[in-house]
């Protein structure tokens, strides 16, 4: 039995979502955590996936659903509670004997990552590390779904990043979700931490696979609007620090600015491109 989070999906990825679809179709049996039992909830189990539902920040709540389990995934949205929600996830995963959490991380994730959600993903790394329970540290790139959001809300793509040739590393939610069904599924002993980046781009490509033009906004007046869109101040603050690290970078390299060999390796088939994504 595989538990995964996240399972009922969001405008942030749904990687838990695209991770149980993947698990079921190859025969699996999956266990989906969701925060509330609704329509999606009921999807689920049409699916053919066994539904449990909890606040993942609560251990009780997480324990419950970790009996029986032998490998788990884990992803948690943008927002409030990432450290409080990994600990009770890997002290029930040890607890539990689970011999495999793959785990969503971002790109950049380290002490002195230039986003505060970066620096707190390099924290929730430690701790499964800590943990033993043979954590696969997924350090994703910005996600397609990130930009169609802005798109969605504003007709154009309208990001504080500067001029339109800012590089920005791009992944597809469902390559990540390859990559982690992919190495849920993989016998052999894997790299504890896992690049997953699918595209470089600059900001005006972006824009021209998406089929909108790119606007520069001052980075004061994004996030003076960002609250309408995402109506949650803790993304806001992410968001910010994001686009304002790829705008300091701006044209030049990066180390981690490079496509990874990991998504055809775990995922089965190359990355997706934005255009292929836009496409439907």
């Amino acid at each position: 039995m595989i538990l995964v989070t996240g399972a009922a999906g969001g405008r942030q990825g749904s990687t838990g979502r695209h991770v149980v679809e993947l698990l079921l179709k190859r025969g699996e049996k999956v266990r989906a955590f969701v925060r509330a039992d609704d329509h999606r909830a009921a999807a689920l189990r049409e699916l053919g996936a066994e539904v449990v539902v909890g606040d993942l920040r609560e251990i009780s709540d997480v324990r419950r659903a970790m009996r029986g389990i032998s490998r788990a995934f884990f992803t948690y949205p943008v927002t409030a509670g990432l450290m409080d929600a990994t600990a009770a996830f890997a002290a029930a995963a040890r607890e539990e004997g689970v011999a495999r959490v793959v785990e969503v991380s971002q790109l950049d994730a380290q002490p002195e990552a230039g986003t505060p959600r970066m620096r707190r993903h390099w924290l929730s790394e430690q701790v499964f590390d800590w943990a033993g329970v043979g954590a696969v540290h997924l350090r994703a790139a910005v996600f397609f779904e990130n930009l169609a959001v802005v798109v969605a809300a504003a007709g154009r793509l309208a990001l504080p990043l500067g001029p339109p040739t800012t590089r920005i590393p791009l992944v597809a939610a469902e390559d990540v979700a390859r990559v982690g069904a992919g190495l849920l599924l993989d016998p052999a002993p894997a790299d504890p931490v896992c690049p997953v980046t699918g595209q470089m781009s600059t900001a005006g490509e972006a824009a021209q696979a998406l089929g909108v033009e790119y606007v520069d906004v001052p980075p004061d007046e994004w996030e003076a609007g960002a609250m309408d869109v995402y109506e949650d101040a803790y993304a806001v603050e992410h968001l910010t620090h994001l686009w304002a690290l790829f705008r300091f970078i701006g044209t030049g390299d990066h180390p981690l600015y490079r496509v990874t060999e990991t998504i055809e390796r775990y995922g089965g088939r190359p990355p997706l491109t934005l255009r292929e994504f836009a496409a439907g």
